[in-house]
């Protein structure tokens, strides 16, 4: 295991709530687009994994106290150390299951840096392995299992569904198997199929149903793990339309394109206006949770979006 430390990435102990068991573990990724420079540049690693660290240390409404995750892996296969041992992760959505769960995160993203390596499934496995040594129970889930998102990405979800084996490990590949989702209150068969890269089509057929708006929460769905797995396709997105044209009350088939993106990344946590084509006051606390998820705060973090938070949101057209 080549082990990162916070004394040698310059950072004090961590301040996050002490945890000394769980489940398992939860597997992420970065949910925004990565430079392909990590593959090449260790140093670049380093570099992203301090910045993910400041950014969450700068998000004054979710008040992390530290960098969400228990560790990071990188592609040059190091396990980069986050929150570490024993400590209780801010990644997983909500307290319950932050609980549940510790968390580890590829340095991997939606666009540019897609593809883990395998010297980084190795790094992801060690953290398992380490944290499994003090804590940590055997289930090894993804973080859209339990919490409406499209992390830990299509690649990184497949290794998860097979078990997580390391590199070189013979391991079942039963693509004919599948997950489950918990409905909630407030969500959608659309939005769950867009968060788990499958479409309603698939989820009305494999889960036997016959109206897409009867939906119960609580109720168990089937997700296709060679569905969820696989990557959605290369799209064309929408261009920033200006500050002025988010207006309360917008009608536009972008707008529900949006609000899809936004829980796709993990960020549409508020309820919305019940026309998904317009844009109400829970586009906007999700929106700027989008923002300060980019790494902006305060007044740069506020309603309309800006140019550059829009286009890493990559809204298809």
């Amino acid at each position: 295991m080549k082990l990162v430390t916070r004394s040698q990435l310059g950072w004090p102990a961590s301040a996050a709530p002490t945890q000394t068991t769980t489940k398992g573990v939860k597997v992420h990724y970065e949910g925004t687009p990565v430079s392909t420079r990590l593959l090449t540049d260790h140093d670049a690693c380093l570099a992203e994994w301090k910045a993910i660290r400041k950014s969450h240390l700068a998000n004054k409404v979710e008040n992390y106290s530290d960098v969400a995750y228990n560790y990071a892996a990188c592609p040059h296969g190091y396990l980069l150390e986050g929150r570490g041992l024993g400590k209780r992760t801010g990644a997983n959505g909500n307290q319950p299951l932050n609980i549940a769960h510790y968390a580890i995160v590829g340095l991997v993203g939606s666009e540019g840096l897609t593809q883990p390596t395998d010297a980084m499934l190795s790094a992801i496995r060690d953290g398992i392995d380490l944290l499994r040594k003090h804590g940590a129970g055997d289930e090894i889930k993804g973080h859209r299992d339990g919490y409406a998102t499209a992390c830990p990405g299509g690649p990184l979800y497949a290794w998860v569904q097979k078990g997580a084996p390391r590199p070189g490990d013979t391991a079942p590949d039963d693509t004919s198997t599948s997950s489950t989702y918990t409905v909630k209150r407030g969500d959608t068969l659309t939005a769950i199929a867009a968060a788990h890269n499958t479409t309603v089509a698939a989820l009305l057929k494999l889960n036997s149903l016959k109206n897409p708006n009867e939906l119960g929460i609580g109720q168990k769905l089937k997700i296709s793990a060679s569905t969820a797995a696989t990557p959605p396709k290369a799209t064309a997105h929408v261009p920033f339309p200006g500050a002025s044209w988010f207006t309360t009350g917008r009608r536009s088939p972008i707008v529900l394109a949006m609000r899809k993106r936004l829980i796709a990344v993990g960020c549409n946590r508020y309820q919305s206006s019940k026309d998904p084509d317009v844009i109400g006051s829970g586009d906007k606390d999700s929106y700027e949770a989008w923002q300060r998820k980019c790494g902006y705060s305060g007044a740069a973090a506020k309603w309309p979006p800006g140019k550059t938070t829009w286009d890493k949101l990559q809204v298809p057209k």
